[in-house]
């Protein structure tokens, strides 16, 4: 059921956290050498320059939905197989550094009301949560492309043909493994709080 207490304080929670994952990807492929993301808009911190209209409103009312990719080239990298796992991995990194200080803030900082600790705990759940499920190794997701760096040229291709299951691999993983991945989230966030 929709609710509009949910959709009043997730709106600007998703903006900013979506925001500084899709940035750190772009950041980190600017200084890496490739001016894709710049050149495509996306080396900037404006949300409307990240949303996918449809992904973001999936978001919002089923809780699963996407942004705009980063676009990158990664020929454009010195080792164009290092910068794309360096690049992969800003996106969650970014979400994991973002939760731990919020989770400081929260922690040492008096807050004025219950309703700011509230919106600042449910912030860190969500910059976990998403990079949490950035990291499954199902393409298009970050941890795909983070498991390709490990893996053996001749097993590349079993990635390659992944792709065309991954929506389908997705919704399963949504649907069955969402106690796991909740357990991993709650228990960083256990950590953090």
């Amino acid at each position: 059921m929709y609710d509009l207490g949910f959709f009043l304080i997730a709106l600007p929670i998703l903006l900013v956290t979506i925001t500084i994952h899709e940035f750190a990807h772009a950041f980190v492929a600017d200084k890496l050498g490739d001016p894709t993301p710049r050149l495509a808009g996306r080396l900037t911190l404006n949300p409307l320059s990240h949303l996918d209209p449809f992904g973001f409103l999936a978001l919002l009312l089923v809780r699963f939905g996407w942004a705009k990719p980063v676009p990158i080239n990664p020929y454009n990298f010195r080792d164009p197989k290092m910068g794309s796992l360096l690049v992969s991995l800003a996106g969650p990194l970014s979400n994991f550094i973002f939760a731990w200080v919020l989770a400081v803030i929260l922690r040492n900082l008096p807050l004025a009301n219950e309703t700011a600790a509230m919106m600042i705990s449910y912030a860190i759940w969500i910059n976990l949560a998403l990079a949490v499920f950035n990291l499954i190794p199902v393409p298009p997701l970050d941890g795909s492309h983070i498991l390709e760096y490990f893996l053996p040229p001749h097993q590349y291709e079993v990635m390659v043909r992944l792709q065309q299951y991954s929506f389908m691999i997705l919704v399963g993983i949504i649907l069955f493994g969402s106690p796991v991945l909740i357990a991993i989230i709650q228990f960083i966030y256990g950590l953090l709080v």
